[in-house]
């Protein structure tokens, strides 16, 4: 039995190495503008370190990325690998618009910050206040529109199986065209007036001609969004990167960064 049991075990060690996956690209040195190789970031703050912001912070438009300490959130994370498992739209007036499982719908921020562990917030470089009026049109349009639950049954197989197209050293275009290949066998045809967390955002954003990728909305869960930042490694290519505005509600060592800092 012991023969047997070590060489599966260290099977079972690789696969989920791999499975774990780690994206890869090649980006130009700060300092030698040479090419050199960089790590998708699993971190939730940035590699320069993380602050703390007050809601009077945000902006219309911006994308709010969430963990609470449930079970579904859990599962979210250890599915993705990602530290966030939420994603949701601010609206302006302390309002954001998000999916959940009752359906589309606004909460105040200070709910938000209530039942939320982690809160941090990016921001799109471009968006116009346009645009941001835009995003809120889309939100009111879809209210207590259901929930994408067949979306969010079909990440699970596909969350495991794009891990492959995430393996280090895969160039980012191999990687792209490989998720989005699994993508098509995987998700299928769905419907366009449901929606899941960050498949929603991802809408908002192309309803207002501002497009975060390409890619198949229905392929983006909230860690993808997160890798979307500036310096990070996104899975999928992206248009432009987005910018880290800050915490709203974090862990005690972005709480002990920040104060060191001030």
């Amino acid at each position: 039995m012991k023969r047997l049991f070590l060489p599966g075990f260290i099977l079972a060690a690789l696969a989920a190495v791999a499975l774990s996956g780690c994206a890869t690209d090649l980006k130009p040195h700060e300092t030698t503008g040479l090419p050199s190789l960089s790590f998708q970031n699993k971190a939730l703050n940035p590699r320069n370190g993380g602050q703390l912001v007050e809601a009077d912070s945000l902006r219309p438009g911006d994308i709010i990325l969430t963990a609470e300490n449930g079970l579904n959130s859990v599962g979210i994370r250890l599915a993705t690998l990602s530290p966030v498992s939420h994603a949701a739209v601010y609206m302006g007036n302390e309002q954001v618009a998000e999916a959940v499982g009752s359906g589309i719908r606004r909460r105040s921020l200070t709910a938000l910050m209530n039942e939320e562990a982690t809160i941090v917030a990016f921001r799109h470089p471009d968006i116009t206040m346009e645009q941001a009026d835009r995003i809120n049109l889309f939100a009111a349009r879809h209210d207590g529109k259901k929930y994408n639950y067949l979306g969010v049954m079909l990440q699970a197989p596909f969350a495991l199986e794009r891990r492959m197209c995430e393996l280090p050293l895969v160039p980012s275009l191999v990687r792209d065209f490989c998720i989005r290949g699994i993508a098509a066998i995987q998700l299928g045809l769905g419907r366009n007036d449901q929606f899941f967390c960050s498949q929603f955002v991802l809408e908002a954003y192309r309803s207002a001609g501002l497009p975060l990728t390409d890619a198949d909305p229905r392929l983006i869960n909230p860690g993808d969004l997160l890798h979307m930042r500036e310096g990070d490694v996104p899975s999928v290519r992206i248009h432009k990167p987005l910018r880290y505005v800050g915490h709203l509600k974090s862990a005690p060592d972005i709480v002990a960064a920040d104060q060191s800092q001030r």
